[in-house]
């Protein structure tokens, strides 16, 4: 339950804390004593966006915190701690903070969350109803929604979801496959082209590399070979040569030989040295002897690159290596195009058995719907009836419709208020009044099914009084044996109904004008209540009706 309440600089707001209490609670004050400001700043914490301007004092943060009792919760419990939010077993706490410059920050148990996690969390928590929130009564949304918390459906929707999620999938990439199919085929002719140049020329791993380095060394021949000229010679000229040198080097060695050390092998590293140099000597001769300048070798590898260059350009890619890329590409391309029928079937056969797995999920939730709207529209019509419509006729359809997201059915809240009148879709036929004793009704044969700790009505009852005002009454007092209510009202017999009453008030100083609130004692809940019942004066006779209304309960 909604255990207190701190607002802090908040439009007339200087400073509330309030404590509220298990079961009826009841909230009173004159029109424009600030019990709008008060839900307001509570609508905060349900993700409402917020307004710099209700920052009072520009020098400190406006502060909304709502403690709320948690005991045994724990789907809210699991949810927080999947969503790494730190968690009380005993209390869940709920702030939100606005900054002077516009600035909002959201809080869970002291743990900094996103906006939209605060909102998550605080709809486990507490249901605000409004007058605006009536007209919720009309959409198929909010309709279909009552059905689903009747008949227990959360489970089933959620298994649902995932089967639905997989059809989506399955359909989207069937989708797509036929969608790529069919610009294949449109291109199929101009891919068969590209590939048949590219096979023509059927381009090499490194072959491009390779041939620029050969059409390098062609047009710097004359250059080359005039280098190897002079390094062969100067390795093996007759009368300079480095082997001749090392021969002569040789035979002095060979001439002082008694003089050298054994040990230094001066003889054996020359030869070796010879050998070396003799090798060098004829790879340079024969690198020499097969550089021909045949004009022909030069004019084929040109004309080569020439084609490998002209595809490059034509396709964008840098290299013949790209080229090979782009000819594998196609060719599986045009692989896939030839399998395309194969790999489309077994898609369409995916998509129907995903198909086959969401109907079957589907029927199940139709099932259960149809079983909650006819128990339902029997009993919706029990409850309001008494509310000031006698003639009341309530006549719960579910309807098949296209698989969505909330299943295959459409659910709509058929009305009629008076004798003789055909049924008709409650949003077309019902007044303010008439569909804010129907939302009450309807909050209370759900109250049991709903899974909050608290719920508060705000002037759900305005436009009623006398009888029907008190059976509202009773109707929230009912509701709130399962879970605790809190009524904003002006009604004295809604009131009285309350175990707990708070009044809302504005108070003036010099400067500025304050909102306060304040838990009555028992005397001045007569007081309150016979101010409401007799205006501004307050007689015995007005004392002594509140005191029968408060004495019933």
């Amino acid at each position: 339950m909604l255990e207190s309440l701190h607002i802090s600089n908040y439009a007339l707001i200087d400073l509330i804390d309030i404590n509220f209490h298990e079961g009826f609670n009841v909230i009173t004050g004159e029109t424009g004593a600030g019990k709008s400001i008060i839900l307001g700043a509570l609508s905060l914490l349900l993700g409402s966006r917020a307004d710099t301007r209700v920052v009072t004092n520009p020098e400190a943060k406006s502060i909304i915190e709502a403690v709320f009792t948690v005991d045994d919760y724990p789907s809210l419990k699991q949810f927080c701690i999947d969503e790494d939010i730190e968690w009380d077993d005993e209390r869940c706490i709920l702030r939100r903070e606005i900054s002077p410059a516009g600035r909002s920050r959201a809080f869970v148990n002291d743990s900094p969350v996103p906006l939209a996690k605060l909102r998550e969390v605080s709809l486990h928590l507490i249901d605000i109803h409004s007058q605006h929130q009536n007209q919720l009564l009309s959409t198929p949304e909010f309709q279909l929604d009552v059905i689903d918390t009747l008949a227990g459906n959360a489970k089933r929707l959620s298994d649902y979801r995932v089967r639905f999620n997989s059809l989506k999938d399955a359909i989207r990439r069937l989708k797509a496959m036929k969608l790529k199919v069919e610009r294949s085929r449109e291109d199929e002719e101009f891919t068969r082209y590209q590939l048949e140049q590219l096979d023509e020329l059927n381009p090499q791993p490194g072959e491009q590399a390779e041939l620029e380095k050969e059409r390098d060394v062609l047009n710097n021949l004359s250059v080359i070979k005039g280098a190897l000229a002079r390094a062969t010679g100067a390795l093996d000229a007759e009368d300079a040569g480095a082997l001749q040198m090392v021969d002569t080097a040789m035979q002095a060695c060979e001439d002082i030989e008694e003089v050298l050390d054994p040990a230094d092998n001066i003889s054996t590293r020359l030869e070796t040295v010879r050998i070396e140099l003799a090798d060098i000597a004829s790879t340079l001769s024969d690198l020499d002897e097969n550089l021909g300048a045949d004009p022909s070798a030069l004019s084929a590898i040109e004309e080569r690159l020439g084609s490998i260059y002209s595809l490059c350009h034509k396709h964008h890619v840098e290299d013949a290596d790209a080229l090979i890329e782009l000819r594998d590409a196609l060719r599986a391309k045009l692989q896939a195009l030839d399998n395309s029928d194969d790999m489309i079937e077994e898609l369409e056969k995916e998509a129907r058995r995903a198909k086959a797995l969401a109907k079957e999920a589907a029927m199940e939730i139709s099932a259960a719907r149809k079983e909650a709207a006819e128990s339902f529209g029997r009993r919706l019509t029990e409850v309001a009836m008494p509310l000031g419509m006698k003639n009341l006729c309530c006549e719960i359809r579910v309807s098949p419709a296209d698989m969505s997201a909330t299943g295959i059915d459409s659910v709509e809240f058929m009305v009629a208020f008076n004798k003789n009148q055909p049924l008709m879709p409650v949003g077309a036929t019902a007044s303010g009044g008439e569909i804010s004793r129907l939302m009450l009704s309807i909050k209370s044969i759900i109250a049991s099914s709903m899974q909050l700790p608290s719920i508060i009505f705000d002037e759900i009852d305005t436009g009623v009084s006398g009888d029907v005002a008190n059976r509202m009454g009773e109707m929230m007092l009912g509701i709130s044996k399962n879970i605790q209510v809190t009524a904003i009202t002006h009604l004295p017999q809604v009131a009285s109904k309350g175990a707990h009453q708070y009044r809302v008030y504005k108070e003036d100083d010099e400067h500025s004008t304050h909102t306060h609130i304040a838990l009555l004692s028992d005397e001045e809940r007569v007081r309150s209540i016979a101010s409401m019942l007799g205006g501004a004066e307050i007689d015995e006779t007005a004392i002594a009706a509140a005191r029968n209304l408060l004495s019933r309960h």
